[in-house]
């Protein structure tokens, strides 16, 4: 286990700094910015040592996995669970128990039944609508990873904003496959400036993953998901 949190630790450490240099680069402090630990396929005991180091905010894509982490760590009260993988609405009631934060809302639909369990739960839900970045870039849509589109972008933040038991973070997206990373948030920060004129407090950005965490919190990315850069290569799916 002390060889484990070394690990972790080292890895914590050299991501953070990344993060600071790259806030430093931007005219930036890095303290507006949030690490999300991406922690889906590791075991819970890494969650538990990541929170003895200080980071409050840990990322998961599947329900049934989280929902049981969040249980077995349920005595860590200072944990935020980022919920970031797509939803489907049957799981919504599952989500809302645990989760803080959702950063893949889509579809008008899922906004409409995660307030409907949120509110029925008595939370309050941060959202981040998920935007499939293809079309602003000129490329086919890629439906494997979800995310809202042009107007539908729009439509699906009004949702959320008009919603009880949600709050309207601001917008998520990933890179896509063979896209310059920078080129692609631009292109997500133009879109935030667009939802903006409509909700000025959607001032968050979900974006940057290990790979490209610097040029993500160039472009303004508030919240940065990053998995094996402080945990390793991840395990196989179990």
């Amino acid at each position: 286990m002390n060889d484990r949190r070394e690990e972790l630790a080292a890895g914590l450490d050299a991501v953070r700094a990344r993060l600071a240099a790259a806030a430093r680069a931007a005219g930036r402090d890095p303290g507006t910015l949030t690490l999300v630990a991406v922690t889906k396929f590791f075991p819970a005991s890494d969650v538990r040592l990541l929170a003895g180091l200080g980071v409050r905010d840990a990322g998961e894509n599947r329900d049934q996995e989280a929902s049981a982490k969040a249980a077995e760590l349920a005595d860590l009260p200072d944990l935020h669970w980022h919920f970031i993988g797509q939803v489907q609405t049957n799981k919504v009631r599952s989500v809302v128990r645990y989760a803080g934060s959702v950063h893949s809302v889509d579809r008008v639909r899922l906004a409409d039944a995660l307030g409907r369990a949120a509110a029925g739960a008595g939370r309050e839900l941060g959202c981040f609508v998920q935007v499939d970045l293809a079309e602003a870039l000129g490329l086919p849509a890629d439906s494997g990873r979800g995310g809202a589109a042009g107007e539908e972008v729009l439509r699906v933040a009004d949702a959320v904003a008009g919603a009880d038991g949600l709050r309207l973070r601001g917008l998520m997206a990933v890179a896509p496959l063979g896209v310059e990373p920078a080129a692609a948030f631009d292109a997500l920060a133009r879109t935030a400036q667009r939802v903006r004129e409509h909700h000025p407090g959607a001032v968050e950005l979900s974006a940057g993953m290990s790979g490209d965490l610097e040029q993500a919190v160039a472009a303004g990315a508030t919240h940065l998901r990053v998995g094996s850069a402080i945990l390793g290569s991840r395990p196989p799916a179990r």
